[in-house]
């Protein structure tokens, strides 16, 4: 299948993909930095996410704190998704690769949620500084960040009242991102 049918289904097939992905990854990243799941935001995730996530829970248990049913989910819906843009594309690809490339398109969308959110959070800072903590949006954000943000405040200290640190987390995690495209597997 090539041309403007197949490129349509794969833009369609990583759309929808990738919005569901990007739910469940937040849903796991909030419960791993214990984010407030009554913040309307959170709950949100929940609702979108609860319909897969709760027989699967019934089945595979937690490990340790982490959601195991959720890590699966969301590599089996990548690999999924690969193996069908590897189908439009009419191309044969090993399975083994595809689960390479699934863990590491995984690993750098986790990394871009926490970019774009430090992102976010530097801004609504600037736009609403007092007031911001009562945003649902805000605190999901303070929550999901404070963890990288805070080893990064204690190293670099305010320099005439302006915080660099989420510069510096941004730039460490950039690089995150650049190395996790160099070393894994790449579907052309």
């Amino acid at each position: 299948m090539n041309g403007f049918f197949a490129e349509a289904g794969i833009y369609i097939v990583k759309v929808v993909f990738e919005l569901y992905l990007l739910a469940i990854l937040l849903r796991f990243l909030f419960q791993l930095v214990r984010a407030d799941f009554y913040n309307p935001f959170s709950q949100f995730v929940v609702a979108l996410t609860n319909p897969v996530l709760r027989p699967l829970r019934r089945i595979i248990p937690g490990l340790f704190g982490i959601d195991i049913a959720s890590v699966l989910l969301l590599l089996g819906l990548k690999t999924l998704e690969i193996a069908l843009i590897v189908w439009l594309r009419d191309m044969i690809v090993p399975v083994v690769a595809i689960l390479f490339a699934s863990v590491g398109e995984l690993l750098e969308l986790t990394l871009y949620i926490f970019i774009v959110s430090i992102f976010v959070r530097v801004l609504l800072s600037w736009i609403v500084p007092y007031g911001g903590h009562s945003s649902p949006v805000m605190g999901v954000l303070i929550s999901l960040t404070e963890p990288l943000m805070r080893p990064a405040r204690r190293m670099i200290p305010p320099i005439g009242g302006v915080d660099l640190s989420p510069l510096a987390v941004i730039v460490a995690l950039q690089l995150g991102v650049m190395l996790l495209q160099y070393l894994t597997f790449r579907l052309p």
